[in-house]
């Protein structure tokens, strides 16, 4: 499933981008080597870091 439909992101993509170190939405572009558009995608990509955040904190404890 597409994210940000202006640059082609898929989730994964932005999966790899947070697995990687990302916790920002500019930083899921400038690891795929674009800039946001329309920046729809932008709220979508924030529920993604937090859910990976939350996971993150579950398993540490």
């Amino acid at each position: 499933m597409y994210v940000c439909n202006c640059n082609g992101l898929r989730q994964r993509d932005v999966a790899l981008a947070i697995e990687a170190g990302a916790v920002r939405p500019r930083e899921v572009f400038e690891r795929h080597q674009c800039a946001p558009q329309c920046a729809k995608c932008v709220c979508e990509m924030r529920d993604m870091i937090q859910q990976s955040r939350d996971a993150f904190a579950m398993a540490a404890e």
